[in-house]
């Protein structure tokens, strides 16, 4: 892997193609991102690219409950954290990642990845943890039929049958039944880059990206290499 960033969901829209046909893109927000730390085989055993992204506040000062005393609340940033990035002699950052760079030793403590380290046509696989669903029956959760729906019927959203009375005896382990969606982690892979704004560090990815607006997405050159 040569080329990896984090971005934030920023949402959907569409562009039109210079021969004038309508695109659905994904606008990303994609870095900068702040190399923290270099990872060796000789101190680590293996090379990678540590980097940090978004900026966070280290501590949020309140008052208690009486209104009189004040109260230092830290977020996000803890004490070990903190003075890792301080080491590298970076602000307070939200999320720290690791990527494992084939050129890993060109980086530099301190270094910017932007968003231009990607071209239009470029082709990624993009990583977010997708929407929760919350608590959901067969029939969303994994396509089944329903039942009839008519008034005799008392059969209607159920998932089907769980197992025959006599044999095999059991459920079969995977059998699609009613329970928590969404919020895992998802890739979807081959993605194609349809543009790129260097000045406010902007992707736009043609298709849909995993995840909400605002969500933490990871984009790396897609592993499918194409004949």
């Amino acid at each position: 892997m040569k080329k990896a960033i984090l971005a934030t969901k920023v949402g959907m829209t569409q562009i039109f193609n210079e021969d004038g046909s309508l695109v659905p893109v994904t606008v990303l927000q994609a870095g900068p991102c702040v190399v923290t730390q270099i990872k060796t085989v000789d101190n680590d055993g293996y090379e990678a690219v540590q980097v940090a992204y978004a900026d966070a506040k280290e501590k949020v000062v309140s008052k208690d409950k009486a209104g009189k005393k004040e109260v230092a609340h830290r977020h996000g940033v803890n004490k070990a954290v903190k003075g890792h990035l301080d080491k590298a002699g970076v602000s307070a950052k939200k999320y720290i990642r690791e990527f494992k760079f084939e050129n890993a030793s060109e980086y530099e403590l301190g270094a910017e990845i932007k968003a231009d380290i990607f071209a239009a046509g470029d082709k990624i696989d993009a990583t977010a943890i997708s929407k929760g669903k919350g608590f959901q029956g067969a029939i969303k959760r994994y396509g089944q039929h329903r039942g009839p729906m008519a008034h005799g019927s008392k059969f209607h959203r159920h998932q089907g049958s769980n197992g025959a009375c006599s044999s095999p005896s059991k459920v079969f382990k995977g059998k699609g039944m009613p329970g928590h969606m969404g919020s895992k982690k998802v890739t979807v892979q081959n993605l194609q880059v349809v543009s790129v704004d260097a000045e406010k560090n902007l992707l736009l990815v043609k298709g849909a990206v995993p995840g909400p607006k605002k969500a933490l997405v990871t984009i790396k050159e897609t592993v499918k290499v194409e004949a």
